[in-house]
């Protein structure tokens, strides 16, 4: 009997400490990444690619429709236009070796989009670039292609998830 009593005692006190840390928590603004609510003139957009089928493009809308907006297939139908109107990878050179065969790239990708209400503009093109580097082996040259895919779409989902921030701010 002791034992029961002594194992729910130590069941309440977890439950209330898991409690008291959640209201803590919550009570200094902390939230999860990704969970921002998007304003509601952001319900109903109409997102403005010129590619839709970029790293970019397909985690964007995937990151809309998971926070709640309805995309919609015409500009004359949403509450706003998000328009996208860069997005570049670009690859360049860091180092060659001795033979004059590269040894390290470096990935830059670049996105600009801005966004449109009705009748005025809600936020300013914003630019948002992200560089990494990467070591190249001629060797295993497909791995090394499949390093850069990789390091594409991270880059892509880092990418969205800033512009996603930017969003959340719009009143």
């Amino acid at each position: 009997m002791a034992q029961l009593a002594a194992t729910a005692l130590a069941a309440l006190t977890l439950a209330a400490t898991t409690l008291a840390a959640t209201t803590m928590l919550a009570a200094c603004g902390f939230r999860l990444a990704g969970s921002e609510k998007l304003p509601l003139i952001l319900a109903r957009p109409y997102l403005s690619v010129r590619d839709p089928y970029t790293d970019f493009a397909r985690e964007f809308e995937r990151q809309l429709k998971s926070q709640g907006a309805i995309l919609q297939g015409g500009r004359q139908d949403a509450t706003a236009t998000i328009e996208v109107t860069k997005d570049l990878v670009e690859q360049r050179t860091l180092a060659v070796s001795g033979r004059n065969i590269p040894t390290d790239y470096e990935l830059r990708y670049t996105v600009v989009f801005d966004v449109k209400g009705p009748d005025s503009q809600l936020l300013a093109p914003q630019e948002i670039t992200l560089t990494k580097d990467y070591s190249f082996e001629e060797n295993v040259l497909l791995a090394k292609e499949h390093e850069a895919d990789i390091l594409r779409g991270q880059m892509a989902r880092d990418l969205v998830t800033m512009a996603m921030h930017r969003l959340a701010r719009l009143k």
